[in-house]
């Protein structure tokens, strides 16, 4: 790695921690009993996933809305179905306990055994194109907008679309701060909402001066029933037909 993959990396890191100290004792109101940050009980996973893999430019950046249960959640990487990350990615680690922890949504890291199936959905389809993870991260890296999960006394998750505007200011501000900082660090040509709350994010960074295109995927949640249809084929030909890939 040279000195300028190497400062790539360290931008996208300290980004990272500044995002996590500006997350820091925040509070949000009922339904919400629980919020996880995995960029605090997962740091050293999630370090591990932009050092090894933010470490140059990039083509295309992905961009994902926040946390699965199954995903990030147990890996601290942004849709992080255990085996895409364990044995695609080839990164591993230990992953601690998040504070107030909901009996329902249990963190057990790289033991997790479910499945996180935007996940599994998503990294499957890279893999597919690229067996070898150093093709696919050469041009292209995934992030997510927010690190935060929120969930109701039942163990629902709640996404940030859910949550009141004012107790969701403080996070957006932030989110966006971190979104731009990783923009700035990537340099990519296109940037990719992985459905349209995150393409909306890329939307609020526009100010004119930017030289990126953006574009949308499908998001490919099993709540989705388009996604359930034929999550890959759809999202190749959105790609294909917005010009951020080549059939």
């Amino acid at each position: 790695m040279n000195s300028k993959d190497s400062e790539i990396a360290d931008k996208l890191v300290a980004a990272a921690e500044n995002l996590r100290m500006a997350l820091e004792g925040l509070s949000f109101s009922s339904p919400v009993t629980h919020v996880y940050q995995p960029l605090d009980y997962a740091w050293a996973v999630h370090e591990s996933y932009l050092r090894t893999f933010g470490n140059s430019s990039k083509r295309v950046l992905f961009l994902g809305m926040n946390p699965g249960p199954w995903g990030m959640v147990q890996t601290g990487v942004p849709f992080g179905e255990i085996p895409a990350v364990r044995d695609w990615m080839g990164l591993n680690g230990v992953v601690g306990r998040p504070d107030n922890e909901h009996p329902k949504r249990v963190v057990e890291g790289f033991s997790c055994a479910r499945s996180e199936v935007s996940g599994r959905r998503l990294w499957g389809f890279f893999a597919e194109r690229w067996p070898d993870p150093m093709g696919f991260f050469a041009e292209h890296f995934v992030a997510n907008f927010c690190p935060l999960v929120w969930m109701e006394e039942s163990g629902k998750n709640r996404t940030p679309d859910k949550l009141p505007a004012a107790e969701m200011a403080p996070v957006e501000a932030a989110c966006l701060t971190h979104l731009r900082a990783v923009v700035d660090a990537l340099s990519p040509e296109w940037c990719v909402g992985v459905g349209k709350f995150a393409t909306s994010k890329f939307d609020q960074l526009r100010d004119g001066s930017e030289t990126w295109k953006s574009a949308t995927v499908l998001h490919p949640s099993p709540a989705s029933p388009a996604a359930n249809r034929g999550w890959a084929e759809a999202a190749l030909k959105q790609l294909v037909d917005q010009g951020v890939w080549e059939e």
